[in-house]
């Protein structure tokens, strides 16, 4: 009875013939599935002992193998066992074909990823810049990438690519056109990739917004704000607006003044520069530029003093200001110098005359 229903033909093939072509196409299936599982644990806990990543990036690629796609190529193989219409031939070929470039595709991708995060950490330890390139490098390989397997599964399909390719070519000029606000963006993202002129990490000014690079994106570049919040700016505004990067600076230049009273004599006015040089350069952090008796005020004598931070953290620069202030305040108190506040004297010429009409008022 067994036999007789192995016997009954589907298709034009004995029953026989349809389980054996499947017992092939899962027998292919499980193997792959086996071998993914063996990479990706027990090839895990030698790849976490060992030095080279060359067995991570072969777990990375494992992991991306999808048993659905190997399915679709493993029962094409299967069929082969059976004898079908040529028509249903070249649709489990077809079906086959793109499955097996999209899993090629994939594993490609992967072990593009894995490098690229791979050198992305590392460039964020010592070079940000580098770091900032990774994304775009990322997507141009897996656009590149996808297009030749693409292309690749067309030409297999029968797909003519060549006239395809020119037909894209002029189809690509109208897109570019509809999109012209996007590519501007995506080539400004390229424009600061290779110019650099931030990167991530870097403390900038952009118009009255400050704050730290975040991300660098393909359109838009996020900063966060002293305050807090993200801000996000459209790449090619971002290249139009006028741009400090205080990470840049070596050292910050600092110009502070200050007012004594007018009483001051020119003896003191005298000492106040070496007063001020002999603060600033007890200052480790500081390098004295210059001081000097500057202008007359409306209430005040003035004077300007400029030094040098040798860091340019704005926190350490706060700091020797402070000190610099409370100095000099000690200083002034010993020296009986006043320094100036806003004030405005009347002076009266002569006795005051009063109109008779004003004493007949009284």
């Amino acid at each position: 009875m067994l036999q007789n229903l192995m016997s009954v033909e589907l298709l034009g093939n004995p029953l026989s013939d349809w389980l054996t072509a499947l017992a092939i196409a899962l027998s292919i299936n499980v193997a792959v599935g086996t071998i993914k599982w063996l990479v990706t644990n027990r090839l895990a806990g030698i790849a976490n002992s060992s030095n080279t990543k060359l067995d991570d990036s072969l777990i990375e690629v494992a992991r991306r193998t999808k048993q659905t796609l190997i399915l679709l190529v493993t029962l094409f193989i299967g069929s082969h066992y059976l004898e079908l219409p040529d028509r249903t031939q070249a649709v489990l070929s077809g079906v086959a074909t793109v499955a097996l470039f999209m899993q090629i595709g994939l594993w490609l991708v992967a072990g593009l990823d894995f490098w690229l995060n791979r050198y992305r950490h590392q460039a964020m330890e010592t070079n940000a810049g580098a770091a900032t390139a990774v994304a775009a490098m990322g997507f141009i390989g897996r656009l590149v990438l996808w297009a030749m397997i693409l292309l690749l599964a067309l030409g297999n399909l029968g797909v003519d690519v060549t006239a395809m390719v020119a037909g894209l070519g002029v189809g690509g000029i109208a897109v570019a056109l509809a999109v012209q606000n996007i590519l501007g963006d995506l080539f400004a993202s390229l424009s600061i990739i290779v110019d650099k002129p931030f990167v991530i990490g870097d403390f900038v000014v952009i118009d009255e917004y400050a704050g730290t690079i975040e991300h660098v994106g393909l359109k838009t570049t996020r900063v966060r704000s002293i305050s807090g919040e993200q801000l996000v700016f459209s790449n090619s505004d971002l290249l139009k607006s006028r741009l400090r990067n205080y990470k840049r600076m070596t050292e910050r230049r600092i110009v502070f003044p200050f007012g004594v009273l007018y009483q001051t004599t020119a003896a003191q006015l005298q000492k106040i520069p070496d007063i001020v040089r002999k603060i600033i350069e007890d200052q480790p952090q500081a390098r004295f530029d210059r001081a000097h008796f500057k202008k007359f005020g409306d209430s005040s004598l003035d004077f300007e003093v400029v030094y040098w931070m040798k860091v340019p953290d704005y926190t350490p620069y706060m700091d020797v200001q402070q000190t610099i202030n409370l100095e000099l305040l000690k200083a002034f108190e010993q020296q009986g110098i006043g320094f100036a506040y806003p004030t405005r004297s009347l002076f009266i010429e002569g006795p005051i005359q009063f109109s008779r009409e004003a004493k007949k008022e009284e």
